[in-house]
């Protein structure tokens, strides 16, 4: 496992393609996904975590910051951003784990997005137990739709579901973004919409999500692509883009 750094400044769309995979990767795939979604997605209790140096309830349903490395990840690259003053939204923020990230960094004020009202109520609840909930407000939202078009941010942070295919529940849909991703597709649109002049929008991706789909959702929404950081792990590479409206 190990971490890169790399910044490639003025690409639109990403800068790498989606890689066909065997049938044995897929079913490899399948096998992680049907563990994680009956031990962990779908579990029925609570759970008490520390991860990225918070204190976090874990509610049903809500995806693990624990259990998966994206969290953990896109937490530490946070940390290295100053954030100082700015208006941040984590959209899909599960328990709110990058929502305190951000606010650690500097922000003035967090926006918390979830679809799944178990992950905004985590993250509120976490917010108020890191010593953050002055500055963190958690919202139960599809994307950034529960968000007047008026309100504007400097940063805008998202690791969405890596999957395309139909959740099972609401649960599922921390891995699976619908029918070629549709669950997720407006991001973009909403994400430039809402972003102040000069503002950011950092998105963690798999190498092993549909990268061409992405890509051309990026390029639609006239956003310049920058990779960041990226991390290898066993089968895949966590990759965090940096995104600029051009």
């Amino acid at each position: 496992m190990h971490d890169t750094v790399q910044i490639l400044e003025g690409s639109y769309g990403l800068d790498r393609r989606s890689t066909p995979h065997g049938e044995g990767r897929r079913w490899l795939r399948r096998i992680i996904h049907f563990f994680s979604y009956h031990l962990i997605l779908k579990r029925g209790t609570t759970r008490r975590t520390t991860a990225a140096g918070f204190r976090l309830t874990v509610r049903p349903t809500v995806f693990h910051p624990r259990y998966f490395l994206t969290s953990e990840f896109f937490a530490g690259f946070l940390n290295q951003l100053d954030l100082t003053g700015k208006r941040v939204a984590d959209v899909g923020t599960g328990s709110g784990i990058l929502a305190l990230a951000a606010a650690r960094a500097g922000a003035a004020s967090v926006t918390a997005l979830d679809i799944n009202p178990a992950a905004a109520k985590s993250a509120a609840e976490n917010a108020c137990d890191n010593g953050l909930g002055d500055r963190v407000t958690a919202v139960c939202s599809n994307l950034l739709s529960a968000i007047s078009p008026s309100a504007m941010f400097d940063v805008i942070i998202s690791s969405p579901p890596s999957f395309p295919g139909e959740p099972r529940d609401v649960a599922d849909r921390a891995w699976h973004a619908g029918p070629n991703y549709r669950d997720i597709e407006a991001l973009f649109e909403q994400a430039r919409e809402r972003l102040a002049p000069g503002g950011r929008l950092y998105l963690l991706l798999s190498s092993d999500s549909d990268l061409d789909l992405f890509s051309r959702l990026i390029t639609e929404a006239r956003f310049n692509a920058s990779l960041v950081r990226e991390r290898s792990v066993l089968i895949e590479s966590l990759i965090i883009y940096s995104l600029k409206a051009y």
